[in-house]
């Protein structure tokens, strides 16, 4: 039987992971054994994020009056939290490679800036690029026009140099 305290103590580690957190994701994981939960919680803090199997009335009370209070009615049977601190996309994609891995498990919902997410959307969210792939392509377009530029620059020192070359040669024939 849960104690007042320990119940208080839980509400609070929600509430300190749900502060920092930048997207929660309800999932169901039932079937799931703790190696597997504990395997799904290693790659998850792998990638910047957390998992944690809770009550439902604790996380209810622990997400009252945040932006995550939009989750409280996705939060029926036996759920588990995935917090993401440092990116949005990169917890979503860990949780669905898990669940192709194992085939156990679901998503139910995510949460993004207050915004409700279906499961669907949430499992589209996995498929997005991460912010490392982002700021790839954004940097490989803002280097393509330079690097064209000095290559353009290169073949007419190139062509002069090979001018100038065979003129020589010519003279010294």
């Amino acid at each position: 039987m849960s104690t007042k305290a320990f119940k208080q103590d839980k509400v609070a580690l929600i509430k300190e992971k749900i502060d920092k957190a930048q997207v929660a994701i309800v999932t169901e994981y039932k079937g799931l054994s703790v190696e597997e939960i504990t395997k799904l919680r290693r790659a998850l803090q792998a990638v910047g994020g957390d998992y944690m199997v809770t009550k439902n009335t604790l996380a209810k009370i622990a997400i009252k009056d945040t932006p995550y209070e939009v989750l409280t009615e996705t939060m029926k049977g036996p759920i588990a939290i995935a917090f993401g601190f440092s990116d949005q996309v990169a917890p979503a994609k860990a949780l669905s490679t898990f669940i192709k891995e194992v085939k156990k498990g679901e998503i139910l919902a995510a949460a993004m800036d207050g915004r409700l997410m279906s499961a669907e959307e949430a499992k589209a969210l996995a498929t997005l690029p991460s912010k490392e792939e982002i700021y790839a392509k954004m940097l490989g377009c803002i280097n393509s026009p330079a690097s064209g530029i000095a290559n353009s620059v290169n073949a007419v020192m190139s062509s002069l140099v090979r001018a100038i070359a065979a003129v020589r040669d010519q003279k010294a024939a």
